[in-house]
């Protein structure tokens, strides 16, 4: 089909969630360069919102893929599945966490952490349900999750189904944490990094600061990685950056390679909270989405893909701030980690004029909070293609 018959189905039978999409359809891909429907190539700076971390047509996880469909897809949760427990397992072994619960987003990730932290104190007999969590953050699109992700356009026009238990504080403030904690107070979610937000880290005297809070209050924290995650910020798992350990960790987009699949990861002291029938999934963790995300995370650790995507984010983010001080009119900064860059644009320019502009000369970018260029690529970028990219962007800025 042409881009324009694409189009014309997608705007007659498809709610109007996403608006103005851009004008592009995708065909195929193969490593970091994706094919649009006319056969022109670009090279992907976003990865399917951080979801592809090893680019497009890798033979491992395709491979997987095609074994396990050529077996079985799903069969349920009600029945033991091999590629779920290797997975649960090699999570675990790589991780914190002591055991592992499946589910198909990261949005279902977050409300499943929530839904453990309370169920751990009701366990105990402590009336605690309050989630607090961080405004300019983004959890997911479920009502709780909403009512988690601390921006007031998400939340507005739900304001009446949204869960009063969960508040939102300022990003940074350890203060206005510890002044809003009470007696019915459960867990600290955050993000380390806030990817939708802006691409804004949290220092590491917050982040240390929240740990310590959360240890001497008897509260649980919990860090959302479902963007930061899977070696996108030079490390598997955002929160080594800093030093620190949660208590449980969510995870979702690169993990399954480009098949749906949530992950809620915790302590064993904490997991155990779960009984028969407390949480549950009809797809999640299902053999086709586990293969995958076994084939990604056996790939990343044998590569040793997050150490790559520190040194290729590192000569990126060089690279970048090359090309914001020749333009300071238009620039203001740029930050992140690893492969989570964010090009902060002055106040009054718009980052979706930019993702347009480099559009038309072959890259895929993203935004994030409006006026923020954000760069997800897959891991496997090479400095080469971060040196097209610059140029590209130089020109056009």
């Amino acid at each position: 089909m042409t881009l324009d018959e694409i189009r014309a189905l997608d705007e007659n039978y498809y709610m109007n969630t996403f608006g103005a999409r851009l004008p592009v359809a995708f065909d195929h891909g193969k490593g970091v360069t994706l094919y649009d429907t006319e056969g022109r190539a670009y090279t992907d700076f976003f990865a399917g919102i951080a979801v592809n971390a090893l680019g497009y047509s890798h033979p491992a996880v395709t491979q997987a893929i095609v074994e396990q469909a050529q077996k079985v897809c799903h069969t349920s949760n009600l029945y033991y599945i091999e590629p779920q427990a290797k997975l649960a397992k090699l999570l675990c072994d790589n991780s914190f966490a002591d055991k592992v619960f499946f589910g198909n987003s990261g949005a279902e990730a977050n409300e499943g952490a929530m839904k453990l932290a309370v169920k751990y104190f009701y366990e105990k007999g402590e009336d605690r349900y309050e989630i607090l969590t961080a405004n300019n953050s983004f959890h997911g699109r479920t009502l709780a999750t909403i009512a988690a992700t601390g921006q007031k356009k998400y939340q507005k026009p739900y304001a009446r189904l949204l869960p009063p238990c969960v508040k939102n504080l300022p990003f940074g403030d350890l203060s206005a944490l510890r002044a809003a904690v009470t007696p019915h107070t459960a867990a600290v979610m955050l993000e380390v990094i806030q990817a939708e937000g802006g691409v804004i880290a949290g220092t590491k005297a917050y982040i240390q600061g929240v740990r310590a809070l959360c240890d001497e209050m008897g509260l649980l924290l919990i860090i959302d990685e479902v963007q930061t995650g899977m070696g996108r910020c030079g490390k598997l798992f955002a929160h080594e950056l800093y030093g620190i350990t949660p208590d449980i960790m969510t995870l979702a987009k690169a993990l399954g390679g480009g098949l749906p699949i949530g992950a809620v990861l915790a302590k064993d002291a904490v997991a155990s909270a779960f009984h028969p029938g407390d949480h549950g999934s009809t797809f999640g963790g299902n053999p086709l989405a586990c293969a995958a995300a076994l084939a990604v995370l056996t790939t990343m650790l044998k590569e040793d893909l997050p150490e790559k995507a520190a040194k290729t984010g590192a000569y990126l983010k060089e690279k970048l701030q090359a090309v914001a001080a020749k333009h300071p009119q238009a620039v203001s900064e740029v930050r992140g980690e690893g492969l989570l860059l964010g090009l902060a644009l002055q106040p009054e320019r718009k980052a979706g004029d930019l993702v347009q502009a480099l559009l038309k000369k072959g890259f895929v970018t993203g935004t994030a909070a409006g006026n923020v260029l954000r760069l997800l690529p897959p891991l496997i970028l090479e400095k080469t293609d971060c040196d097209a990219l610059c140029q590209a962007l130089d020109a056009v800025l």
